[in-house]
């Protein structure tokens, strides 16, 4: 059985190509690569792929731009093999990433989600290790050493208080994620929704420590905060409300209030209060603060 690696692409020619490219170099050829085209503007990655004459590799093109939740859910309606994985169109796989999350599938089949090992990478591809990964991983994941499965309220509680997951990572079973939905309004957070959903509902979640996989943070995101106002945030207020709700009436108290606290949510949107002080931006300043010390 092969792993089912989906790429839902709009973005960056040049990284779609080395994420492809890193599929290719897999220590393993039991793979099968769909890259979902979400209308990009060029067809330079469509006219890359052709040149790959690989039958294991399908690119699709979407008519119109339907945005990323959408294009999420069109991901895993193809899905075909017993594992599946959507990673991003800027990250990379390492070489024993497919070889990895095989392994483990077998080792572990009551886990519903595996979350390998990951490293951290810049937008030229060099190691890094920014404040916000330091807090998922030695502050936030649940502590341990090996392979380890974790589930129930424990997981819900450490996630509600930061994920520390890295999407893009993350294998399904096809079985179980195929019968959950993205939230709709969630855009920011639509991830941790669906990992949420699955784990009030009994799925259990496959640490596996192997590193296998390169995350690409992106540095320059941080002049993203020039189009910022804050109502980012008013998403992330909206599912932690809806968190709690679902948790409090499944008789998890402590999800419930670590729900509510969304520590590091609040912590996020400090990170922005000196970028609005600075530009002056008051509107976006009282959003911050009443996000991070509010309700």
């Amino acid at each position: 059985m092969a792993l089912d690696i989906f790429i839902p692409y709009w973005g960056d020619p040049n990284y779609m190509k080395l994420a492809i490219d890193s599929v290719l170099a897999q220590d393993t050829d039991d793979w099968l690569l769909t890259i979902v085209d979400d209308a990009y503007p060029d067809d330079e990655v469509q006219l890359y792929v052709k040149t790959l004459e690989d039958e294991r590799i399908t690119y699709i093109r979407k008519e119109a731009n339907q945005g990323i939740t959408e294009n999420f859910r069109t991901c895993i309606s193809l899905a075909s093999q017993n594992i599946v994985v959507v990673m991003g169109c800027d990250d990379v796989l390492l070489p024993n990433y497919v070889s990895t999350i095989l392994r483990a599938g077998r080792n572990y089949p009551d886990a519903a989600i595996i979350q390998p090992g990951v490293c951290v990478i810049d937008e030229a591809g060099n190691p890094t290790n920014p404040l916000t990964d330091v807090v998922k991983q030695r502050l936030v994941r649940p502590r341990g050493r090996g392979a380890r499965l974790v589930g129930g309220e424990d997981l819900a509680v450490s996630l509600l208080h930061g994920d520390w997951l890295y999407w893009p990572s993350l294998a399904f079973r096809r079985e179980s994620i195929s019968r959950f939905d993205f939230r709709d309004g969630f855009p920011v957070i639509q991830d941790l929704a669906l990992v949420m959903d699955m784990v009030l509902d009994g799925a259990a979640l496959l640490i596996e420590p192997e590193v296998c996989f390169a995350y690409r943070r992106h540095t320059s995101s941080a002049s993203g905060a020039k189009l910022l106002d804050g109502s980012r945030f008013d998403g992330e207020r909206d599912y932690f409300d809806l968190a709690a709700q679902l948790c409090e009436a499944k008789g998890w108290q402590k999800a419930g209030r670590a729900a509510r606290l969304r520590l590091t949510s609040r912590a996020h949107a400090l990170l922005f209060v000196p970028y609005a002080v600075r530009q002056k931006k008051r509107d976006t300043l009282k959003r911050l603060v009443g996000h991070a010390f509010g309700r």
